[in-house]
């Protein structure tokens, strides 16, 4: 999975070190939770809402001819 939990502490804090961040990324924050997606080197990245809410984060990758 793309995607990795990022830990929230009990008063709602996140806590990054950019150092040790893949680049380029997203951080994406929704439901009290926050995780991390790492961008593919090409591709349209898609992230759905509903309602206020994260539901859905699609790629589209494709490839230099």
């Amino acid at each position: 999975m793309r995607m990795k939990d990022i830990e929230v502490d009990s008063k709602g804090n996140i806590n990054l070190n950019t150092k040790e961040i893949p680049n380029p990324c997203v951080v994406v924050i929704s439901k009290n939770t926050a995780k991390m997606i790492e961008l593919p080197p090409f591709a349209d990245t898609t992230i759905k809402t509903h309602q206020g809410k994260v539901v859905r984060v699609k790629w589209n990758e494709g490839e230099d001819f």
